[in-house]
């Protein structure tokens, strides 16, 4: 006689062979659109409640997912927003390629311009750093995030400028990085100061002059 048990292993396995194994019950496919729209919300949340506010729950409302959907990818709202905040080290900005030191000077600070003057951006990355005052793991990602993201691209300019002869060699790549992105930075985050007609170009040419300096 044959059991329920040998009809779903001969449907499984054809011909009498190994069964076909099957996914644990229960398991789940992390859908490649959840997992977006979470991380979506995460950064509309940090913009609207700042981190300290901010819970799961929220995020899952506003992403039109379950709370399951969340703590499957993630353990808990800290995880979440390190992952997020270590990819855009990851991700970086675009190495400008226009021929001139202070042409990829401009093209950066205008990039990076339109970037933090983005609604959620200028509300996430101040709520972040006060939140990482208190918080050691979101002070190193966020760290590695805003420096790893600018390091490469500053280390292409220079060195760009360099193989056209408008830098020496040998320039220091550290210092280099604080004035390249310490001026903008200061003015649109710390100061949040709106930028006057002709700031960008008045800074990419004051930029490139102390970048010869050094």
């Amino acid at each position: 006689m044959t059991t329920s048990r040998q009809q779903g292993e001969q449907a499984d396995g054809p011909g009498g062979g190994r069964p076909r194994r099957r996914a644990p019950a229960g398991a789940a496919v992390l859908r490649a659109d959840k997992t977006e729209a979470i991380r979506t919300a995460v950064f509309e949340e940090l913009a609207s409640v700042g981190y300290a506010r901010m819970s799961i729950e929220g995020i899952a409302r506003r992403a039109g997912v379950g709370k399951t959907a969340v703590y499957r990818r993630w353990r808990s709202k800290l995880h979440l927003v390190l992952d997020l905040v270590s990819a855009i080290a990851v991700q970086g900005l675009p190495a400008p390629d226009t021929g001139s030191l202070e042409g990829d000077l401009r093209l950066l600070y205008e990039v990076t311009s339109r970037a933090l003057r983005h609604p959620v951006a200028s509300q996430v990355i101040p709520d972040l750093q006060a939140e990482a005052a208190r918080n050691p793991e979101i002070a190193e990602a966020l760290q590695k995030a805003l420096r790893e993201g600018q390091h490469g691209v500053a280390s292409g300019i220079v060195r760009a400028a360099v193989e056209r002869g408008e830098l020496r060699a040998g320039a220091d790549e550290e210092l280099a990085l604080d004035l390249l992105s310490g001026p903008l930075y200061w003015r649109s985050v710390v100061v949040r100061a709106d930028l006057p007609k002709g700031y960008l170009g008045r800074l990419a040419k004051a930029t490139a002059a102390a970048l010869r300096a050094l």
